[in-house]
């Protein structure tokens, strides 16, 4: 019996969790108030290191590389409003590509499971 597919196939695998991903920093790069997390990160390893993320927490393939998260996000200023406007623009994301709404909560709440890891505020 063939089993359901996970949240990172229903995504469309690797090619759509980096489309989305390019649709969603658009978003982030354009926000001024989370443009200047980003000032000095280079894209390309950023994208590499969030698809390996995303694959992750979205029941995809593991990497041998599990980041962690309160190391990368030490010090970067990263506070609730930041966090709170990320998530904003993630959901808006895969709402404007179509994602379904329990799979869009299913993500979020994924991700905001890793809120203490990532905002230095607390």
């Amino acid at each position: 019996m063939p089993s359901d597919p996970t949240l990172y196939q229903r995504l469309g695998g690797a090619e759509g969790v980096r489309h989305l991903l390019v649709a969603f920093y658009g978003r982030v790069f354009a926000d001024p108030l989370l443009a200047p997390i980003f000032k000095d990160v280079e894209m390309a390893g950023l994208m590499r290191m969030q698809a390996e993320f995303f694959a992750t927490a979205l029941d995809g393939p593991h990497t041998a590389s599990a980041a962690d998260l309160a190391r990368i996000h030490a010090g970067r200023g990263i506070h609730t409003r930041h966090f709170a406007s990320f998530c904003q623009h993630l959901g808006s994301t895969l709402q404007a590509a179509g994602v379904e709404d329990d799979d869009i909560s299913a993500v979020m709440d994924r991700i905001l499971a890793h809120r203490k890891d990532i905002v230095g505020d607390g």
